[in-house]
């Protein structure tokens, strides 16, 4: 028996040798390009900046003193951010309900693949596509044309929230449909049998169950939009301002490199938080036992 027991705890030793060589690889590319980029911004944070711009050796607070005078930014970018975020689940909620619950068949695949075939193409390429229909030739001339008179949709809001919705729609859409996919059909059918209508069952059935899906998606859509940099650029033509500009400007334009890295240790810090708070929300909905995490 003991024999057999030291057997054991080799057999045991050797598959977690064996679990940490696989890992190993991971770890190291986390470390390298996740970690340590992350280390050389809070060290650049704490600097000065250099009289020819740049960075220069220091330990000071100063640039985080000064991140006030960025407010503007910070403020339309989270107002814009949380606005579209919203837009993106309001739409996509329908769009993941049809095609988890009422299409069947290959109509289903058909139509999730078109979900995804944005994707199939560079973001770059489908922005550029938006400021052709969007300039003087392409809608405000047919809006022209009707009799509308003269309008202008590039370089405005309103073009920054169409190209941040369209690219990002996806996003939302695949996670809400996984959990609607998911969803146990007899509790919908239960739900009319005891007298409740279609808005009582999405209310109380429907909404509830899909809860993990639209946290998730909430979180893929409005991370990258906080940190959106081209779509301000080529469709607000940097009248709308987010903070992607300004740390671009900082960096590139000012060459003030401790005040953008402090931004951006401010900025990935508060991104941090907001994952936790939605892995503690989804561990509650997985303990209440409505659906599994999807991320």
């Amino acid at each position: 028996m003991a024999a057999a027991g030291r057997a054991g705890g080799n057999g045991r030793r050797a598959k977690r040798g064996t679990a940490a060589l696989l890992a190993l690889p991971t770890a190291l590319w986390y470390l390298l390009f996740l970690i340590a980029p992350l280390v050389v911004l809070v060290v650049m944070s704490v600097g000065e900046r250099s009289p020819n711009g740049g960075y220069a050796p220091a330990l000071t607070l100063t640039q985080y003193a000064a991140l006030p005078t960025r407010f503007t930014p910070l403020v339309n970018t989270l107002g814009l951010a949380a606005l579209n975020t919203a837009i993106c689940a309001i739409v996509a909620f329908p769009v993941a309900y049809t095609l988890a619950l009422k299409v069947r068949g290959t109509w289903k695949l058909v139509l999730v693949a078109l979900v995804v075939v944005p994707f199939w193409t560079s973001f770059l390429i489908r922005t550029y596509a938006w400021m052709t229909l969007l300039g003087g030739n392409g809608i405000p001339r047919i809006l022209s044309w009707i009799g509308f008179g003269d309008i202008q949709l590039l370089n405005t809001p309103f073009a920054v929230s169409l190209g941040i919705v369209y690219n990002y729609l996806p996003l939302m859409v695949l996670p809400i449909y996984v959990s609607l996919e998911r969803l146990d059909r007899s509790f919908i059918e239960a739900s009319r049998d005891l007298g409740a209508g279609p808005i009582a069952t999405l209310r109380q059935i429907v909404l509830p169950l899909a809860a993990p899906g639209i946290l998730s998606g909430i979180v893929l859509v409005f991370i990258p939009v906080m940190g959106e940099y081209l779509i301000p650029v080529l469709l607000g033509g940097g009248k709308t301002y987010f903070l992607g500009n300004a740390l671009a400007d900082l960096f590139l334009q000012s060459r003030n490199w401790p005040f953008g890295s402090a931004l951006a240790a401010v900025f990935v810090a508060g991104m941090i938080v907001l994952v936790a708070g939605y892995l503690a929300v989804s561990r509650r909905l997985v303990r209440a036992g409505r659906e599994s995490s999807l991320i």
